[in-house]
């Protein structure tokens, strides 16, 4: 048995995709493949796909990570990317493939942090929003409600960076927040916070973070 890690980026024809359907594509994309996949022990027998940490739903992503169990040890990684690219799936595209050790911890328990980008669908004012952003990472609380509870949420924005707008995009934010258990920031309700409504951008993430 081998276990290989795979980097993909999240695209445009799945962006209404939801985690529990992203499962099921994978393990159609591998058969595909005419890739081995192992299967779990037990009455009910499931695919071994471990990914990283849940994209929310409309959500893009350019790093998303997930962590392939194949029931042979001598492929190599140079091998499955080919599979993979010679097999395209509409809204999956294969960044790097690598092998890891059977015995390292799962990504979803190693996860401390995600990056993402907010991009304003129309045109906004750059200088407000660095202003906007200034004040948030100031301010010694951010009360926020979820699903009934209080929560603060300022401890869970980790860093905030203006990108002003050129020639290719409308400014952007570039958020990295806090993704430990029961500690998870969300980047639609950051936007919420400056004073922006969340359907107005559009949102992509560039990294997970975790722990050595």
């Amino acid at each position: 048995m081998m276990r290989c890690r795979i980097t993909y980026r999240k695209t445009a024809p799945l962006r209404y995709t939801g985690n529990l359907d992203i499962q099921k594509i994978w393990e159609r994309y591998l058969r595909r493949a005419g890739l081995p996949v192992a299967y779990s022990q037990g009455f009910h027998p499931q695919p071994r796909i471990q990914q990283a940490c849940p994209l929310p739903l409309g959500f893009l992503s350019q790093a998303e990570l997930a962590d392939i169990y194949l029931d042979n040890d001598t492929l190599r990684p140079d091998d499955i990317t080919r599979s993979l690219q010679a097999m395209p799936y509409p809204g999956i595209e294969i960044a790097a493939v690598e092998e890891i050790d059977l015995t390292e911890a799962t990504l979803a328990g190693r996860v401390i942090a995600t990056e993402y980008l907010a991009e304003w669908i129309d045109p906004l004012d750059a200088d407000q929003l660095t202003s906007k952003a200034s004040a948030l990472l100031n301010a010694p609380q951010l009360l926020r409600s979820r699903r009934d509870r209080n929560y603060d949420l300022r401890p869970l924005i980790e860093a905030l960076e203006v990108l002003p707008a050129d020639s290719s995009h409308n400014a952007m934010l570039r958020m990295q927040l806090s993704a430990r258990q029961s500690a998870t920031g969300r980047p639609e309700e950051v936007v919420s916070a400056l004073g922006y409504a969340p359907y107005d951008a559009r949102f992509t993430r560039t990294r997970i973070m975790f722990t050595p």
